[in-house]
């Protein structure tokens, strides 16, 4: 949504602007990293300015170590948003994809750019044609995240943002 959005930018140009914060770590709620953008916002007028590539692209080039700590599920643009992390966490029971696939629509975060600089082309081609949910240990041996935890994974993904 946009106020998500907005909270992320917001988020993200204090961290960044303030001295005493050394790394960030984004985490969905409910035990939920992003199951990705509401499809009834596709047919809205388009606003200007916040876009979810806008707010990846933000990450992306943070100074500091940006860490997803991924529950549930992140998929669609949640995914694209912790393909702009530095690092990513995931829960065991944690799954990743890119389903808008399935119903005839790309993905318009550059993840389809991000995704294969990530963990090749091949496997990046599977995920985004067919619209499947990646496991995260499958996804820890693809190397779309970095760690798979059975504890908390925001507790985890703090732990190595301070270690990096």
């Amino acid at each position: 949504s946009s106020a998500v959005l907005q909270a992320l930018e917001d988020g993200l140009k204090r961290a960044d602007a303030d001295p005493s914060v050394k790394a960030v770590t984004i985490c969905g709620e409910n035990g939920i990293f992003s199951a990705g953008a509401d499809i009834r916002g596709f047919s809205s007028p388009k606003r200007h300015g916040l876009s979810l590539g806008s707010i990846i692209s933000l990450i992306e080039r943070s100074e500091k170590p940006v860490v997803a700590a991924i529950e549930g599920v992140a998929l669609g643009g949640g995914l694209e948003v912790t393909l702009g992390c530095h690092y990513r966490i995931a829960h065991v029971k944690a799954r990743m994809g890119l389903p808008e696939v399935t119903i005839g629509i790309l993905p318009g975060a550059e993840g389809t750019q991000r995704l294969p600089r990530l963990i090749g082309i091949p496997a990046a081609l599977d995920i985004i044609t067919t619209g499947r949910h990646i496991p995260a240990t499958e996804a820890l041996k693809l190397g779309l995240v970095d760690e798979v935890v059975e504890e908390n994974t925001v507790e985890a993904a703090i732990r190595l943002a301070n270690k990096v």
